[in-house]
């Protein structure tokens, strides 16, 4: 596996788990969210701001990691 790929395997991993932190600041109340994701105790608001930038980033990512994993025509 050459180094281009490895790395475009890592940012598709790190933009799937942006995309699954997405969802997690959309459906759990930010008094219920795990504290290294920045609990608030007392609030039953979700974090809908965090979500949105999560979800934006982890498509990104993905779709950056697949364009640049994708074989290349040989010359």
């Amino acid at each position: 596996m050459t180094t281009q790929r490895l790395l475009a395997a890592l940012v598709i991993v790190v933009g799937v788990l942006a995309v699954i932190a997405g969802v997690i600041y959309f459906t759990v109340e930010a008094k219920s969210l795990p504290s290294f994701m920045g609990q608030l105790h007392g609030d039953s608001a979700h974090r809908t701001l965090r979500g949105i930038v999560a979800l934006v980033v982890g498509v990104v990512l993905v779709a950056g990691g697949l364009a640049a994993a994708r074989p290349r025509p040989a010359r």
